[in-house]
């Protein structure tokens, strides 16, 4: 009966659901594009292309595994991938031969924008020659179909003698002759895979057996990178969108309910039990939240095609990583925005319900006299979390373990303020009465309904808290970070140039040239846990890494320097011991020389040149020449072929940042964007009756016009105050985990920026409404 009597109810209140309505679909929406990233992280699979014609592949382990003794005594093995290509001996090819099996080698390598193979590996795909021949000699190579090249043409120094008939689709192929491409791929002794024809059973000694779509993980490196950066990035956005959600959706359930006070407790004064009361709104919220949950899911799944696309254009997903389609993504969106409408819904009518019908329509028509008590112990607990979660955050010193942290910190400060909301909202309209009587009319107004509306304002004030709050933590966080490596990289770089292209030794041949260091990027895992790292050869001149103990005058072979933030992790000082994995899954045993303070700029471990140069997948060097007297100009033509940059101009360059982070968490800041719009037009048409009371009681148009104004700016401004100090606090924490220092870099126009585009975003939505009503009302 009360499903049928809510359907009747949303038939003719079709407008007072439609926010509930849009704020439902757009969180369904946004759950349901997350968790598809996650499941494609967890499920996702690369076709192989390169591979495609070999039914089985062996190749390295490419993964770092470590077995743990758990606490019963059992043991469980855990496995991380490498930052590099593993490369396989070939004396396990050798073997393969021995039994008999047809066993085709390759080795991979960067050879400008194509990737280089040697001839032998054609049989993998297969390639087949289409014009000239395959190369033999070490100045010719064969392109494949797309490159655009004929015979007889030079690319890079070698002679073209064959185009093949085929091309890869996300892969520009150059072949070699097999003497040249093991030359030039710079692992003697070993290969990068090998084919197995007519296929294999089980794996080799010392060897990894890949078939079917394995094949592709295999061949793609970089896409299973890509799967582990979306299972985290995924959970970590699906938990904090949910989170937001459900902030946003009990927000507009309970102006909603706020909104029909006096309409349900009519129904309470005529006998309508609690229980059928609370049937009533509960199912209308059922019947809002299906509907709208399963046009977002649908409109979610859309989304993920976008995000993914977004991902693939910005370089953070091989376009080979296609985006698992699954039903749990849509249900768990449809399932996640249900429970949340129906638990808002319950939640807000939870008083009305409780107490007499007489007092029921005094409470609809003068407010609550005070905060239910329920409602003051749960914004305690969260001030309690929001400052549980801030002193673990500031004792973080992982990006990928500080991230969702902060998010969530700042979220827990929020749902506080926002459960404290009625409490704050007395407490900003008696603040705001003051500056509000500048205007006599519309200030007087304005002032006297924040006062009597203190639930409506709190509803308000809730998103646009929420608003200021997560989109100055997701834009600072990456300030403050940047500024921080920035600050250091600048402190602890003395090049005057950046070369890339170009030998050590040839830059130091060039007169004027004092130091020149070759650094070559990397990462390298201690246990599992991963580690930048940077690899270089002669730092005295160019690089100060800020030394704080142990000297560099003691790093060379088989010594190590460490940022202060991995030895304080690792319980390291110089003289230590240290064990750690390759990019390649080589180990290492070496010996801390030194700790430094400039982590964030180059990395938390520095390593010899000459122990990492043969475990790099590529190993041409950057270059930080010391030549304060020399010119670019003259530098580069004493380089030929070389990129020579400035100091400033390199610092540009590798401050650049593809924004991944920004296009997933936008998606956020522009769900709480439309929940500000959303619950400001909800608010103000709610409140045609009143305006038109006004008009008729003598105030024209323009002085209502102004009263919403101010009520709204009034709003904006106590939010943005909350919102800030939310940001504040969490950025402090971060930055003094990250950084060392509890002061985030805020730049002060973009924050202008992020204040005005909630004031534009709350005009509009309020002037919109407030017009449309007033043209009724006349």
């Amino acid at each position: 009966m009360m499903i049928s009597l809510a359907l009747r109810t949303l038939r003719h209140r079709v407008a007072a659901f439609a926010g509930a309505f849009f704020a439902l679909l757009c969180a369904a929406a946004l759950v349901c594009a997350c968790l598809m990233l996650l499941e494609t992280g967890l499920r996702g699979d690369v076709v192989p292309e390169r591979y495609a014609g070999a039914p089985a592949v062996v190749a390295a382990d490419q993964f770092v595994r470590q077995t743990v003794v758990k606490g019963d005594g059992d043991t469980k093995t855990k496995a991380k991938a490498l930052g590099e290509r593993a490369w396989l001996p070939e004396s396990v090819v050798a073997g393969l031969r021995r039994d008999g099996l047809k066993v085709v080698t390759e080795v991979t390598f960067p050879f400008g924008g194509f990737t280089g193979h040697g001839w032998e590996s054609a049989a993998l795909t297969p390639f087949t020659i289409a014009k000239g021949r395959a190369p033999r000699a070490d100045d010719e190579v064969a392109v494949d179909a797309r490159a655009g090249l004929d015979v007889g043409a030079e690319l890079r120094g070698y002679r073209v003698v064959g185009v093949t008939a085929q091309a890869l689709p996300s892969q520009d192929t150059v072949f070699f002759s097999t003497a040249r491409a093991r030359s030039l791929a710079g692992h003697p002794g070993r290969v990068s895979a090998a084919g197995v024809f007519p296929g294999l059973d089980r794996a080799p000694e010392g060897a990894v057996l890949y078939t079917g779509d394995e094949r592709g993980r295999l061949e793609f490196l970089d896409a299973e990178q890509a799967r582990l950066k979306l299972i985290s990035m995924g959970g970590s956005l699906a938990g904090t969108s949910l989170l937001v959600a459900i902030l946003v959706v009990m927000g507009t359930f309970a102006l909603s309910i706020q909104q029909r006070q006096r309409e349900l407790a009519l129904l309470r004064a005529i006998a309508a039990t609690p229980k059928q009361v609370r049937g009533l709104v509960g199912g209308e919220a059922l019947l809002v939240a299906a509907a709208a949950g399963t046009l977002g899911a649908a409109v979610g799944i859309g989304l993920g095609f976008w995000l993914r696309g977004q991902f693939v254009t910005l370089g953070a997903v091989p376009a080979n990583l296609h985006l698992v389609v699954s039903p749990f993504p849509p249900l768990v969106a449809l399932a996640a925005t249900v429970g949340a409408a129906w638990v808002a819904a319950r939640v807000s009518a939870r008083r009305l319900t409780r107490i007499r019908p007489v007092e029921a329509l005094g409470e609809a028509a003068l407010g609550p006299a005070r905060l239910p008590w329920w409602r003051l112990v749960a914004g305690l607990v969260a001030l309690a979390g929001g400052v549980t979660l801030t002193l673990v955050l500031s004792g973080l010193h992982i990006e990928a373990a500080a991230t969702p942290v902060t998010l969530l910190t700042a979220l827990v400060w929020t749902t506080a303020f926002t459960l404290l909301g009625p409490v704050v909202a007395r407490v900003v309209a008696a603040l705001l009465a003051v500056p509000l009587r500048i205007s006599r009319v519309g200030g007087f107004l304005a002032a006297r309904n924040l006062r009597a509306g203190s639930g409506t304002l709190a509803s308000v004030m809730s998103p646009l808290t929420l608003m200021v709050a997560m989109t100055c933590t997701i834009l600072f966080v990456q300030t403050t970070m940047g500024y921080a490596a920035q600050e250091q990289a600048d402190a602890g770089t003395r090049a005057d140039y950046v070369v890339a292209g170009a030998s050590g030794a040839a830059a130091r041949a060039v007169p004027g040239v004092l130091s020149a260091t070759e650094v070559l990027r990397t990462s390298v895992r201690v246990g599992l846990d991963k580690y930048a790292a940077q690899a270089v050869a002669r730092p005295s001149g160019t690089l100060d890494l800020g030394v704080v103990a142990g000297s560099m005058d003691a790093f060379g072979d088989g010594t190590a320097a460490i940022s202060r933030t991995a030895a304080d992790r690792l319980g390291l000082r110089p003289g230590d011991p240290l064990k750690l994995t390759l990019g390649d899954g080589t180990p290492a045993a070496l010996t801390v020389a030194a700790v430094y303070s400039r982590g964030l700029a180059f990395g938390d471990v520095t390593l010899p040149y000459a122990l990492v140069t043969g475990h790099v997948d590529n190993p041409s060097a950057t270059l930080l020449v010391r030549a304060p007297g020399v010119r670019a100009a003259t530098l580069t033509a004493a380089l030929p072929g070389a990129s020579v940059l400035d100091r400033a101009t390199a610092a540009e360059v590798s401050a650049a940042n593809p924004q991944v982070t920004f296009v997933a968490l936008g998606l956020i800041i522009a769900f709480t964007a439309i929940a500000v719009v959303n619950t400001l037009a909800m608010a103000t048409s709610a409140r045609s009756g009143e305006l038109a009371a006004l008009r008729l009681a003598g105030t024209t148009r323009r002085q209502v016009l102004r009263m919403l104004r101010l009520e709204t700016l009034g709003a904006v401004l106590a939010a943005s105050v909350l919102g800030s100090v939310v940001a504040l606090v969490t950025l402090a924490a971060f930055g003094a985990g990250m950084t060392g220092s509890a002061v985030p870099h805020v730049p002060l126009w973009t924050f202008a920026g992020v204040i005005a585009a909630a004031a534009v975003l709350s005009l509009a939505a309020t002037a919109l409404p407030a017009r449309l009503a007033l043209r009724s009302a006349a």
